[in-house]
């Protein structure tokens, strides 16, 4: 089992995503080129969009390894993919993870991590030992502009920028607030740099440690 704190992966070097998105508290300049079909385009680079970007990224990593997606379409139990080895799903030999999937164009970078804001509800979806399979944060950091998203020539398809992992099972779920009026109360979590997710990090999250942190079979 990777270390949660490092995840086995070196470190970026300093200043990588500063480079990449300017300062953490730099302001949004939005779309920086213009287009017919983005200005007829609903949505285009709203959150919603935003969001969907984040999965997609994942998924297309998820099947360069060579895993099996599954959309969790209806997500009511903080769940957005499950992702897992051909065969029995959830044993031993086949074994499966999930993941909930977010995605910034304004990360709060402070060396070697990134801080973000769960709500309560969330963070408490990933949190502890009671669950089948192991669940895993999936930060995805995309630039401001949505053009910058994707680039595509006859040589590659480049996604921008990365994502990160992050294991919560072994932090206690909150309780609710007492207030139930407050839905949108968060948890602040700090993302390792270091938990780079990539083909071979992703393979390593199906390491029996894990599965053994929540009872796994």
């Amino acid at each position: 089992m990777t270390d949660s704190t490092t995840g086995g992966i070196p470190h970026q070097p300093d200043g990588l995503l500063q480079r990449l998105f300017g300062p953490p508290s730099a302001p949004s300049s939005g779309p920086q080129h213009a287009s017919g079909w983005a200005q007829g385009s609903m949505g285009f680079g709203d959150n919603s969009h935003r969001g969907a970007f984040g999965e997609e990224f994942i998924r297309m990593l998820a099947t360069a390894a060579n895993l099996d997606v599954t959309r969790k379409e209806r997500d009511r139990v903080g769940v957005d993919w499950q992702l897992g080895y051909a065969g029995r799903r959830g044993t031993r030999r086949f074994p499966a993870i999930e993941a909930q999937v977010k995605c910034t164009s304004s990360p709060d970078i402070h060396g070697d991590h990134i801080r973000y804001k769960l709500k309560v509800k969330n963070y408490n979806e990933l949190a502890g030992p009671d669950y089948e399979m192991p669940r895993f944060l999936f930060l995805v950091l995309a630039p401001v502009d949505p053009f910058a998203w994707s680039h595509a020539t006859e040589d590659h398809l480049l996604l921008s920028h990365a994502a990160y992992w992050l294991c919560l099972h072994d932090q206690q779920p909150l309780p609710p607030p007492e207030n139930k009026s407050k839905t949108d109360s968060t948890r602040t979590v700090y993302v390792p740099r270091a938990n780079l997710l990539t083909v071979d990090s992703l393979h390593d999250l199906f390491a029996e440690d894990y599965r053994e942190l929540v009872g796994a079979s």
